[in-house]
């Protein structure tokens, strides 16, 4: 990775469409005291993947809180796997490449890291940081967990997605989105996992279709860069209330015209997210969130407008 610029080919490429990036001072090849701390607080942490077929798939570890811990600043231990109903579960594997994302909704606070799996065991995954770095707050709904209690059933598998589906995607101010760079991009690339944050009815559903604002960041352009050289995707619906769990997966296709942004206050440009696949898992999740307010970034934000 270029200690310069570290950026593969397809995130500069995204740069440029999009008129400009960041130089990308923020992203390391280790983790800062403060982000390891970071990681210890949380009950709970978002990961992206890759099946067999090379697609992405975003899923959501819980435990205790130090269940992720980092024994060193180049590596993060995770006591934790997914468990048995979890289509990720596959995917999880010795010398697996991964992208972690820690976030948490009451502070608004956000870091990414993004490895591969040196160490699995029955308990959970050693992890290997190539690339660490910290997010903005923006559109972070502040929330507060609570521990609930898992029920989980076997996963629902979905050809598309259902009125139910398509119901939970209409009404979240949240989701998390899975991408993986193209193996050509070699180790400045590999599959990362990103949040989305939006006033309910900032993701657009029309049939199988999702149609999502890209809403002003820190313009490193990592998962609009990956879904330029590799359209796949998978998305994670969180019911926050009572721990219900939607993954998709999809292809991609991003609209760079700026059209979006009369459509929907806020936005610059767009992506619509064509599912392809998906499993509901009921209660999957043992905890719960309480909301608590919008981000002031979100509140600046609108819903999407018709056209013409």
């Amino acid at each position: 990775m270029d200690r310069e610029i570290p950026f593969h080919a397809d995130e500069l490429a995204a740069q440029r469409l999009a008129g400009g990036g960041s130089g990308g001072g923020g992203i390391r090849d280790f983790m800062p005291d403060q982000h390891r701390s970071f990681f210890e607080l949380l009950p709970y942490l978002f990961a992206g993947t890759s099946d067999v077929g090379g697609w992405p798939m975003a899923t959501m570890l819980t435990g205790p809180a130090g269940f992720v811990h980092s024994p060193d600043p180049v590596r993060l231990r995770i006591d934790a796997l997914p468990d048995s109903n979890d289509p990720a579960t596959g995917t999880f594997d010795q010398g697996a490449d991964i992208g972690l994302l820690g976030i948490d909704f009451s502070t608004r606070r956000r870091n990414r890291a993004n490895g591969t799996i040196t160490g699995m065991d029955a308990g959970g995954l050693t992890v290997s940081v190539r690339q660490s770095f910290g997010n903005c707050p923006q559109y972070i709904q502040g929330r507060v967990a609570h521990a609930g209690k898992a029920a989980p059933a076997e996963a629902e598998p979905l050809a598309g997605l259902d009125d139910e589906a398509r119901a939970m995607i209409a009404r979240a101010d949240t989701f998390f989105v899975a991408s993986r760079s193209r193996p050509q991009n070699g180790e400045a690339g590999g599959p990362d996992i990103s949040h989305r944050g939006g006033r309910p009815g900032f993701v657009s559903v029309d049939g199988d279709t999702l149609t999502v604002p890209d809403f002003r960041g820190n313009r490193y352009f990592n998962t609009l860069g990956n879904l330029l050289g590799e359209p796949r995707a998978g998305l994670l619906f969180v019911d926050f209330e009572h721990g219900d769990l939607l993954q998709l997966q999809g292809v991609t296709e991003i609209d760079w015209s700026g059209t979006a942004g009369r459509l929907i206050d806020g936005a610059e440009r767009s992506w619509r997210f064509h599912a392809v696949r998906g499993w509901r898992r009921r209660a999957a999740s043992s905890l719960r969130w309480s909301f608590v307010d919008y981000s002031p970034f979100t509140q600046r934000t609108g819903i999407w407008r018709k056209a013409g």
